[in-house]
């Protein structure tokens, strides 16, 4: 008999640090290897299509193009790609992005040590894998993804400086209607301010 089967893996992630802290627990399972290594999603793919690996690990926010871009372009032309993305950040707008891009996991690269192993095991199986304490925070956060489209181009407007009077001529809405959505992104975001809900926006991923 030969030897069983490995489980192919692609790592993805622009950190070198990470790449090299996955291979070395990877290297330490006899049932899986790392058959490939990319810095940023366009990588990635070319990668993907080159070594089909059995499972990818793809970092959510990189250079040229992000992780939830990348896995949504390797499940177009691959829908059975099992792909579980990494990110510093725990569930929110950008856990509940990457699940709805297809992604089978969701893993913090804080959990690494712990996790990882397990995830890769558990998305290779055809099964998902979203920690618990992930879970929760995209249950807590889940309002946050209902911003519209137009409250979402009046935060835009609001990061780039524009007062509620310069966002109104730009979009060709009223003043009071700016005002409204304003009023609304604030309290979806749970956001004390413009400046806090600006902030809170790009740290969930929203731009």
């Amino acid at each position: 008999m030969g030897e069983p089967t490995r489980i192919k893996i692609l790592c993805v992630d622009d950190h070198h640090l990470i790449r090299d802290g996955v291979a070395s627990a990877v290297l330490e399972e006899t049932d899986m290897e790392i058959v490939a290594q990319a810095s940023n999603g366009r990588e990635a793919i070319h990668c993907f299509k080159q070594y089909r690996p059995d499972v990818t690990l793809m970092d959510l926010r990189m250079p040229e193009m992000d992780g939830i871009a990348a896995t949504a372009n390797i499940l177009e032309e691959f829908p059975n790609a099992r792909i579980v993305m990494l990110t510093t950040y725990a569930g929110d707008v950008n856990a509940s992005r990457a699940l709805k891009s297809g992604a089978r996991g969701y893993l913090l690269k804080s959990m690494l040590r712990t996790d990882l192993v397990t995830t890769i095991r558990r998305v290779h199986a055809g099964r998902r894998h979203i920690p618990a304490e992930i879970a929760q925070d995209i249950a807590a956060h889940i309002s946050a993804d209902e911003l519209t489209v137009r409250e979402l181009d009046v935060l835009r407007a609001i990061a780039k400086g524009q007062s509620n009077k310069a966002v109104a001529i730009s979009l060709r809405i009223s003043e009071d209607t700016v005002k409204g959505h304003v009023r609304n992104v604030l309290s979806k975001l749970c956001a004390n301010d413009r400046t806090h809900a600006v902030m809170i926006a790009m740290e969930r991923g929203y731009f």
